[in-house]
């Protein structure tokens, strides 16, 4: 393994149609159980995580294999890379239903997408472990 540390971040916005409960139980279904506060900002209400370690991201490993999307999911983890953080968005209703379909930050799902940081020192060390070449 190249790397030695690895925060995992979420943020995702709870609007106000939606179960706050339903929206803990989307992110849950891709990243295990990490904890889950939530932020409210005047009207405005956002369930925030933070993990540190491996094991934050076991869930998500293991979905990538499951759904066999390896190298479209390398794909996007690379395109995601800002210094030493990975940044990436998944579509909330899918993510409801146990499965991984990314997302862009705005527009593209109609309830807002679970935005998800990795902070590592080694962010291309994470990526090829989440996602190993496959060909």
């Amino acid at each position: 393994m190249g790397f030695k540390r690895i925060i995992v971040k979420t943020y995702v916005d709870v609007n106000p149609t939606e179960d706050p409960n339903k929206v803990q139980v989307a992110v849950e279904k891709v990243l295990g159980g990490i904890p889950l506060e939530i932020i409210k900002d005047g009207d405005r209400k956002r369930l925030v995580g933070k993990f540190e370690g491996r094991e934050a991201l076991s869930r998500f490993y293991d979905l990538l294999r499951r759904e066999q999307i390896l190298d479209a999911a390398r794909r996007v983890l690379f395109n995601g890379i800002q210094e030493n953080t990975i940044c990436f968005y998944l579509n909330k209703q899918v993510a409801y239903a146990g499965h991984i379909s990314f997302s862009q930050s705005v527009g593209e799902s109609p309830l807002g997408p679970i935005q998800i940081e990795i902070e590592s020192d080694n962010p291309r060390a994470v990526i090829d472990w989440l996602t190993p070449k496959t060909g």
